[in-house]
């Protein structure tokens, strides 16, 4: 697609980059209300303290809001959610007070509304128009010949071709991800049925797919008018600079190894463990514009590959001035291996629920019932 056309769907787009949730937080007397209605919502026994049980729901919402997966699911996200509940616990209590809770809350959420300004989403309403722009534009052929290029297998059927040529569309050509199983049952499955059966049993010649594919293409851009599809996007490069501009103030990188060490679980009389130290680059993530661990396979290798190189995966222990050495020496050889290649990283995810709904987090607690008192 023309950059154009690019630049006219982002323009269009919602985005989400955090102001909302810095607003909620930064306002003194609409936080506070904002964490009495949350801790009295999850105070189930009325203690005035929330046990680990009834912090879960908490964890359960500020792990669907930065997109993780049930908890469960996965050993990274399992990870994360324990991480998350540890912010709360430090790893030792057993319940938190509400001023702990209100402390660490704005913590994360600061954290979240960090991480969206850095690293947008764009909210695309995908209808169809920017696929038909696509199709009746000069770039259409030679696209879809680059297409059939890489599809080609000789004796396919043009039933064979055609969804297989679906997947080298984005939504920069106005396509949501055709893998996803709400695009497949909606859109691609019910378009595909709406071409003569005869033409789809044919061998797929470079000219019969020029046709037909774009005949599909039209189909599927009728059917996204009559059900669009919502996807949320986003776009990233990795590429050290957010390393190396924390490491070049010395300052400013200090106090931020400061704020890291305090958090760090002290194990020894004089320090901790090396297996603290994912936890402490995890902390530093937001501020280096690194993704969290796990999020992003091809940073975990340059991640693990600078854990190798500084041996600080044994698990031994270390004091404040060498964990603290390790960590500069892990974030200068991550910096090292990205500022070679950098890791350019593009998702698109199709929202099945309306995103109000995907986290309770932000939204308002429901309100204790209201007795009144009868009138005398």
């Amino acid at each position: 697609m023309q950059s154009g056309q690019q630049q006219a769907r982002r323009k269009n787009a919602q985005v989400l980059d955090g102001s909302d949730i810095r607003e909620l937080v930064e306002n003194e007397g609409a936080f506070a209300k904002f964490v009495e209605n949350k801790f009295r919502h999850l105070d189930a026994d009325g203690d005035g303290r929330l046990s680990l049980r009834e912090l879960q729901p908490a964890v359960a919402d500020i792990g669907a809001a930065i997109g993780l997966p049930a908890r469960g699911s996965s050993a990274q996200a399992d990870h994360i959610y324990s991480e998350v509940l540890n912010e709360f616990t430090h790893g030792k209590q057993d319940s938190v007070s509400k001023p702990e809770f209100q402390h660490v809350l704005s913590d994360i959420l600061l954290g979240m509304a960090a991480g969206l300004k850095r690293d947008p989403i764009m909210i695309l309403r995908m209808d169809g128009e920017d696929l038909n722009e696509f199709v009746e534009s000069t770039a259409y052929e030679a696209e879809a010949v680059a297409i059939f290029s890489q599809i080609e297998s000789g004796s396919a059927l043009l039933r064979q071709c055609l969804p297989a040529a679906l997947r080298q569309l984005t939504v920069d050509h106005g396509m949501p991800p055709a893998s996803d199983s709400l695009v497949m049952e909606k859109v691609i499955e019910p378009a595909l049925q709406e071409l003569p059966a005869d033409q789809l049993d044919r061998p797929a010649s470079q000219e019969v797919f020029f046709q037909e594919f774009k005949k599909y293409l039209g189909v599927i851009a009728r059917r996204l008018q009559e059900c669009p599809v919502i996807v949320a996007h986003t776009e990233n490069t990795f590429d050290g600079a957010g390393i190396r501009k924390i490491l070049s103030k010395k300052f400013e990188f200090d106090k931020l190894l400061d704020s890291v060490w305090v958090d760090v679980p002290k194990e020894h009389k004089d320090g901790t463990s090396k297996k603290y130290l994912r936890v402490a680059l995890d902390k530093l993530a937001a501020s280096v514009n690194l993704p969290p661990y796990g999020a992003v396979d091809q940073v975990d290798a340059v991640v693990n590959e600078a854990f190798k190189m500084a041996n600080a995966d044994d698990g031994k222990a270390v004091d404040e001035a060498e964990f603290k050495k390790l960590l500069t020496e892990i974030l200068g050889a991550v910096m090292l291996q990205l500022d070679g290649n950098a890791i350019a990283v593009s998702t698109n995810t199709v929202l099945h629920e309306p995103m109000s709904t995907s986290s309770t987090l932000l939204s308002p607690s429901p309100s204790p019932p209201t007795v009144s008192s009868p009138s005398e």
